[in-house]
């Protein structure tokens, strides 16, 4: 093979190379990236406060997984949402409102939700004060 067959087959194998990877990026599902990271992070400051505001009023919520059902207590009454984040596609998340009034435990059913690793994101109020407390969960 002569060096004009050796560089044009070159050149086709490159660009062939290019153009695969372009169709494959374009049918990777777009939830790859958070569209409002730049949102969530003016507010860092203050999820960082209500994540110390549970420190410091010692209110860690129970989380217990018991078959098909997420248990969370609660120290005292408590209005919010709790989210099951799924790691692997946004498109499987699920929010849940909390209300619990006189009773402090909650529970969530998630027979749908697929087994696997989730991320419980609970965001609450208690009287006068916001709380938020993360947790890894596997189902």
């Amino acid at each position: 093979m002569n060096w004009g067959k050796g560089l044009i087959t070159g050149m086709a194998v490159f660009m062939l190379f290019i153009l695969s990877m372009c169709f494959y990026m374009f049918r990777v599902p777009a939830d790859e990236y958070d569209h409002q990271y730049y949102e969530k992070g003016l507010s860092f400051n203050a999820d960082i406060a209500k994540e110390r505001q549970v420190m410091a009023d010692h209110a860690e919520p129970i989380v217990t997984v018991t078959g098909t059902i997420v248990r969370i207590a609660f120290n005292g009454p408590a209005k919010g949402t709790a989210k099951f984040i799924r790691p692997s596609s946004a498109a499987q998340d699920k929010t849940f409102a909390i209300a619990n009034g006189e009773e402090i435990t909650n529970g969530f059913l998630v027979a749908k939700l697929p087994k696997g690793r989730w991320h419980l994101l609970l965001e609450w109020q208690s009287g006068p004060k916001s709380y938020l407390y993360q947790q890894q969960l596997y189902l």
